[in-house]
């Protein structure tokens, strides 16, 4: 793991320490990949770890004009909130929706997802199609790169060791614009792409005047369809126009094969979404899966209280609060995950690890209000933070969605089901009356391995029943 760890409340401290420790350290916002590499021992040269994550101001979805600028603590989930994103730039929303699951959401940031340069993440491809500068920060100050000039190759990027991305910067979808986004996984949720791809088109009556198509996984950066594009211009989207693009676009990939999917396979599907996209834009259906009102398991707004001092963590106590009860865990937590910490260091064993990667849920928590799989969160981050785990959901009686897992015999082996308690107990806050939908969204960070899913949907549904009879609207 890490040997240093410091949490920082202004950017300037963030920039001095990182030109300080130079190659050696890494900024951390979410840290849902970084943390997990460092478990796996993927980052042997990572010695320090800089925590922006509670620095104020640096979460905001601002609008300039036709332009959107996310802060470099925008969250997915801030992304998926934001009214201006879905009207103004809905292909990113739509990406920011497909991220691994709410816990992930919750903590993942649009900016740690460029900075990894997989050729997989999801919101690449809209931000490239619309046309995204970013803006990199150093001591020395400022410059601004070009998305499609960010990548020089497969987890490659231009960014200097002393750079802390600081903005992105695009330009709203324009009034005659219309654009979306559509990925390809193995299953619904959770799901690394096989490809993704971004189409937004201008169209003047029924004729396209400008496409931008950028494609992912079929090479070793994002790509543009530039032939299919300009296929497009100047002609109506009808059938064979929407097939001829389809065929052109598959034309520019270089796929490779893995175990996701042959390489014929990816190729072939680009032709497909790229026609389904096209005919969603001519249609003006391009919204028409977007979930109505999503379960969200955030806090309100999803806001994060900032840190008012800074602190290096080497040899000091993680003063936290936890279940409503003051806790100081020793020095050895700080080079721990939060969830090791609190199984080893807190004594509350409740917490499961599953699989220790952010795929299964048993380790869902609450930090400051929101849910968070506890395994990707370094154990420092809950300094100064309330923290909640399943120990901590009776409050002399059992929750409703305990009560209703009772009942309904949705306990099964028992391993997933602190994390499915936790998801639920948000879920309630948010949404007391839950649709369907909204059950089914908020438990795809939660995986049950002996598969009875449908005992715990019934037990949601009666925990709102629960929560109904317990906790009685107050009427204006």
């Amino acid at each position: 793991m890490w040997h240093h760890y410091f949490s920082v409340s202004s950017l300037p401290e963030a920039l001095h320490l990182l030109a300080e420790h130079g190659p050696r350290a890494r900024i951390v916002a979410g840290g849902t990949d970084i943390i997990i590499e460092l478990e796996r021992k993927q980052r042997p040269g990572v010695e320090a770890l800089i925590d922006i994550s509670r620095v104020p101001g640096l979460d905001s979805i601002t609008r300039y004009g036709d332009h959107i600028r996310l802060g470099p603590l925008t969250t997915h989930n801030h992304v998926v909130g934001s009214d201006l994103i879905r009207q103004r730039a809905l292909p990113l929303a739509q990406a920011a929706w497909e991220v691994g699951a709410p816990q992930i959401r919750n903590r993942a940031t649009v900016a740690g997802n460029l900075i990894t340069a997989s050729p997989a993440n999801d919101t690449i491809s809209p931000l490239w199609a619309l046309g995204a500068e970013i803006t990199l920060t150093s001591l020395n100050g400022e410059r601004t790169v070009p998305l499609a000039e960010f990548y020089t190759g497969l987890r490659k990027t231009v960014m200097r060791p002393d750079e802390i991305l600081t903005a992105i910067t695009f330009p709203a979808l324009a009034a005659d614009e219309r654009g979306m986004f559509l990925k390809l996984g193995l299953r619904r949720a959770q799901a690394i792409s096989v490809i993704n791809t971004t189409v937004i088109v201008a169209l003047s009556g029924e004729s396209v005047t400008r496409a931008r198509i950028t494609l992912s996984c079929v090479a070793p950066t994002i790509i543009r369809a530039h032939v299919a594009e300009q296929y497009l211009v100047g002609k109506p989207l009808t059938e064979a126009v929407i097939t001829e693009a389809g065929r052109l676009a598959a034309l520019a990939a270089t796929p490779i094969s893995d175990v996701r999917s042959t390489a014929d396979y990816r190729a072939a599907m680009v032709g497909v979404l790229v026609a389904r996209a096209l005919r969603a834009l001519r249609e003006g259906t391009q919204a028409a899966a977007w979930p109505e009102n999503p379960a969200m398991l955030w806090n309100e707004g999803g806001t994060t209280p900032a840190l008012t001092t800074s602190i290096a963590h080497d040899e000091a106590e993680i003063e936290t609060t936890i279940n409503g009860k003051p806790y100081r865990l020793p020095p050895t937590a700080n080079r721990k995950t939060l969830l090791r910490a609190l199984r080893e260091e807190a004594g509350l064993p409740g917490t499961k690890e599953g699989c220790a990667e952010g795929e299964c849920g048993a380790c869902t928590v609450f930090l400051d209000g929101a849910a968070v799989m506890a395994c990707m969160v370094p154990a420092p981050r809950a300094h100064h933070a309330d923290v909640v785990t399943v120990e901590g959901l009776a409050n002399g009686r059992l929750h409703p969605i305990q009560q209703a897992f009772v009942e309904k015999g949705a306990v099964q082996c028992g391993y997933c089901t602190p994390g499915l308690l936790m998801s639920g107990a948000k879920l309630l806050e948010e949404h007391p009356h839950p649709t369907q939908d909204q059950i089914e969204q908020s438990i795809t960070g939660n995986l049950c391995r002996c598969t009875g899913y449908y005992k715990i949907l019934e037990a949601f549904q009666r925990a709102a029943e629960l929560r109904a009879q317990t906790e009685p609207e107050t009427k204006p």
